[in-house]
């Protein structure tokens, strides 16, 4: 199986989509990690995405794919996987159809709904380890000691799509470019609606009762 999770920043994609993976036994694919390490690491895609990233902006669709083609491309990949952050764009999941034509996995499509005020207060509270990738929230999950990593001790940042300004261009370009996608796919009969606005265990649960059912 092949799974997809469309919701806006802070809707909890990736948290869930961790888990999904680690239960199912099949890889979780970030975008979004996968480009921050690039941009870290100065790849020339990193480079070619920094621009866009750092501006709360889209990265444009024929970098996203190039770097999805890839990585479906290796072994553990061969039994499934869960997307996180992809696709967001018609484009994105166009390109990501014609890639995965004729494979035998089935898909799901999970919609993870949350209100905009609470979006708003995830995302701003958000704190990042640059070293071991864990992430804290200072409401919801804060670390031991404040702004230090519980895991490996550096120090937490806040990263640059989390920043206020940012997440406001996020959620718009959210609205503008990645709600379609809802529609592409409730035709196609894969769509399943989540509420995301209840506790992890709660959503994990009603997630697996899903898979189970299309599996």
């Amino acid at each position: 199986m092949r799974v997809i999770f469309l919701g806006p920043p802070g809707a909890g994609k990736g948290t869930q989509a961790a888990r999904l993976a680690a239960e199912l036994g099949v890889p979780r694919i970030s975008t979004g990690d996968m480009l921050r390490a690039a941009i870290a690491q100065g790849t020339p895609l990193g480079q070619q995405a920094r621009p866009s990233m750092g501006r709360g902006n889209l990265v444009p669709d024929e970098l996203l794919l190039a770097l999805v083609r890839e990585r479906l491309t290796q072994p553990d990949c061969a039994g499934g996987c869960v997307f996180d952050g992809f696709p967001r764009t018609l484009g994105q999941a166009r390109g990501l159809e014609q890639m995965t034509e004729g494979t035998a996995h089935a898909w799901l499509v999970f919609e993870i709904e949350v209100p905009r005020e609470v979006l708003l207060l995830r995302l701003s509270g958000r704190r990042w380890c640059p070293g071991c990738q864990a992430t804290f929230h200072v409401v919801n999950d804060p670390p031991r000691r404040p702004d230090v990593c519980d895991a490996c001790g550096r120090a937490l940042v806040q990263r640059e799509d989390d920043q206020e300004a940012v997440v406001a261009q996020r959620l718009r370009q959210y609205d503008e470019r990645t709600a379609p996608l809802v529609e592409h796919y409730r035709s196609r009969a894969r769509l399943v609606p989540v509420d995301g606005d209840r506790t992890m265990d709660v959503v994990f649960r009603e997630l697996l009762e899903a898979v189970e059912v299309r599996a």
